[in-house]
């Protein structure tokens, strides 16, 4: 843990001016740059535009991108135009490697910039990769996203973030426009620490649910009848409760995307648990289950819920 950790809602006063930070042209602090635009990427994206953001995207998938545009962003044709376009680029994709694949087509172009990684990994990617951009001679902050791509705007969502104190203060304002943060401290590591930890507490307890409502659909009881119950064990859940039960009714929650995203989480937290000599039998039975519907999904041609995993109605080839 680095020392003078300190931690900041908010809310509060306005940051350094990201025109201080070194760059080649000079560009309009209220704009950014998205990479990745899978679930959480177009959330993000959405959102700086609905605070007024200019957004320049990139996506390895060009479909994606002229989804963006269609609400409002630019289009950037290649990785360099992409970090090009402003000081600070956020970077949205599965783990870390892939930010290594992409910013790596263009590792020239990152002196000067900011970059925000909001993907999942274990704490040591992170460090690992800030100190890759350094090297570069950009600056770079870690950013743990505790919202649903659907729920940034939602009460209680919020980003876990951490690096240079500098670095986040000059990028602040501009990324108060997502969500509420966590300022976590100067260690790099700390923002993806925290979230693994969060994701370490959810995954299990998601999953619990889901074979709760197992248990009722296999009984032949009633999803509506048993929710409030659900919903009284832990109070302060009872939207996302409401939502997976509505979810489960229609179908299940989340398409192929989602349940990869899932499965990628629980394994990043696997390898944080590992790396310090922790358990992680629990973590690892969480991320057999989303690969498990991952795979069944893959064979069935849509997106099949953990619930049904949990039931058996997925037939033991599909649910390998």
């Amino acid at each position: 843990m680095a020392q003078g950790r300190r931690r900041q809602r908010a809310g509060g006063h306005s940051g350094v001016d990201l025109r201080a930070v070194p760059r080649r042209r000079q560009v309009n602090r209220r704009s950014v740059t998205v990479i990745g635009l899978g679930p959480m990427g177009m959330a993000m994206v959405e959102a700086f535009l609905a605070a007024g953001v200019e957004v320049t995207v990139w996506n390895r998938s060009a479909e994606k991108a002229v989804a963006a545009v269609a609400l409002g962003a630019m289009r950037a044709d290649s990785v360099a135009a992409a970090l090009d376009a402003n000081e600070l680029t956020v970077v949205v994709l599965t783990h870390y490697a892939a930010m290594h694949e992409v910013l790596g087509q263009a590792p020239d172009h990152l002196a000067g910039k900011v970059i925000v990684n909001m993907s999942s990994d274990s704490p040591a990617n992170t460090r690992a990769a800030a100190a890759w951009i350094t090297a570069q001679g950009g600056r770079f902050l870690a950013g743990g996203v505790m919202a649903q791509s659907h729920g940034l705007a939602l009460p209680g969502s919020y980003v876990f973030y951490s690096g240079p104190a500098e670095v986040f203060e000059a990028g602040k304002e501009l990324l108060r426009s997502l969500t509420p943060y966590e300022y976590l401290g100067e260690d790099t590591g700390l923002a993806q620490l925290y979230y693994q930890a969060v994701l370490a507490i959810f995954n299990p307890l998601l999953l619990g649910f889901e074979q709760a409502l197992a248990l009722i659909v296999r009984s032949g009881d009633d999803i509506d009848r048993f929710l409030p119950y659900a919903q009284r064990s832990m109070g302060r859940l009872d939207e996302v409760y409401a939502g997976f039960a509505a979810a489960a009714k229609a179908g299940g929650w989340g398409d192929l995307a989602n349940l990869r995203m899932m499965e990628a989480g629980a394994r990043h937290v696997v390898e944080t648990g590992t790396a310090i000599g922790v358990d992680s039998a629990l973590a690892r039975t969480v991320q057999d289950y989303w690969r498990r519907a991952v795979a069944a999904s893959e064979r069935a041609g849509r997106a099949v819920p953990v619930h049904e995993v949990f039931t058996g109605a997925v037939p033991a080839s599909s649910a390998r």
